[in-house]
């Protein structure tokens, strides 16, 4: 039985943007989709009916924190990710690498002592939604510092990582193997291969073995996976060099039915350059996944250039610090926002985006919004997290609509 289906409705005819659809066992996903992340199981602030309302299709949730917690055979005894959350569309996990990486201390040497060694004198240890360099899981650059004595480094080895949880200190082990053991009891409809992350600062060599050991545990992840009921991306990676993207564009596209495009970026030059490498190789009937992707500007550029789906933690986020999204020109800043919080929105009784129909701009001022940050009020951080994963949920539709009747730009 065939459980997934992707097709390619239209192409537009000035980029590589295209109009699809993803059949899966919990419903239809029209792409070019954006998937908000709910990092706990559950996007922070609202519920599955408040997304459904919203127009949210597909709902991620990260492997790496779900296992420490020990909740993947809760998850499985309850049915699984999308009825343990009371959600009944569609759900993708990741393969747990990413946080590995980030919140398992960063660097590794490129001496082959194994150790994923720190930058400078301390770590980058990233809130609980992820992030990492230059805004790729961390749009709003807010990264948490901490001293190294807090957090020992992880280890990697052929078989996998041992690595130190950041709730308690706990020693923990991610295989290719547990990886998708894991996830086949979270029981996602698209699930990701483990994969190794190279760090943006590594030189051509460290960053090759880096990609050569993704490749062997991509392949582990494949011959470890037993439901046929979910969809596996495999994930390319290869740093900023194109010769090493292109290497692994071919090898994904080889052994994946899914195409994934993993890592970080030291510039959005690097990043849109990766997609081009990796689009103009992998197969065009298999859906395109831009890991960690999902800042206003991004997924314009993301989706001319050929990518289907896009993940990023930056709308909640930005909505729980006061950056809430707006399409006045004469008010927002570089990304597409105002912050809230600001003094000359204290007697604003505009909305907070005038074009926006969402249920928060319909109902409420930016002089009410303003004071629920300022009185530290819950309700703030609802209204505004509603708003945001609204106006990106809408952004994508439009897009959607354009390209099906010619005119994306």
């Amino acid at each position: 039985m065939n459980f997934f289906q992707f097709d390619i409705l239209q192409k537009d005819r000035s980029s590589r943007a295209r109009l699809g659809k993803l059949s899966t066992p919990h419903g239809m996903i029209a792409t070019p989709c954006f998937v908000p992340v709910g990092t706990q199981a559950a996007l922070k602030g609202l519920s599955p009916h408040e997304l459904k309302d919203i127009g949210v299709q597909l709902i991620f949730a990260n492997t790496y924190h779900l296992f420490l917690r020990g909740r993947e055979s809760i998850v499985a005894d309850a049915g699984g990710l999308g009825k343990f959350m009371g959600w009944d569309g569609p759900t993708i996990t990741d393969s747990g690498g990413f946080q590995v990486f980030s919140l398992g201390a960063a660097q590794r040497s490129i001496e082959g002592r194994n150790k994923l060694t720190k930058f400078s004198k301390s770590v980058f240890v990233y809130d609980d939604e992820s992030s990492i360099l230059n805004g790729t899981r961390n749009s709003s650059r807010q990264a948490r510092t901490i001293r190294t004595s807090r957090v020992k480094p992880a280890e990697i080895d052929e078989e996998g990582v041992t690595f130190y949880s950041h709730l308690n200190g706990d020693e923990c082990r991610l295989t290719s193997e547990s990886s998708i053991q894991i996830q086949e009891k979270l029981g996602a409809d698209l699930i990701v291969a483990f994969d190794d992350h190279e760090s943006p600062l590594w030189n051509h060599e460290e960053t090759y073995a880096s990609l050569e050991r993704t490749n062997r545990w991509a392949l582990r992840s494949l011959s470890a996976k037993k439901r046929g009921d979910q969809l596996m991306y495999g994930v390319v990676h290869g740093g900023k060099f194109q010769d090493l993207r292109e290497e692994s564009a071919k090898f994904i596209d080889k052994h994946f039915e899914a195409i994934a495009i993993g890592g970080s970026y030291t510039s959005k030059e690097v990043l849109y350059n990766v997609v081009d490498w990796v689009v103009s190789l992998v197969d065009e009937a298999k859906p395109r996944h831009l890991l960690g992707i999902g800042e206003v500007a991004d997924l314009f550029e993301g989706v001319s250039r050929g990518m289907d789906f896009f993940d990023c933690v930056a709308p909640t986020r930005r909505a729980r610090h006061g950056n809430i999204y707006s399409a006045e020109k004469k008010s927002v800043g570089k990304n597409f926002t105002i912050q809230i919080t600001n003094s000359q929105y204290k007697t604003d009784r505009g909305p907070l985006d005038p074009l926006c129909q969402c249920y928060t701009c319909q109902n409420f001022t930016r002089a009410y919004i303003h004071h629920l940050f300022k009185a530290n009020e819950i309700l703030g951080l609802r209204l505004a997290t509603y708003h945001n994963v609204f106006f990106i949920t809408s952004l994508m539709r439009e897009m959607r609509e354009a390209i099906g009747e010619g005119r994306f730009e």
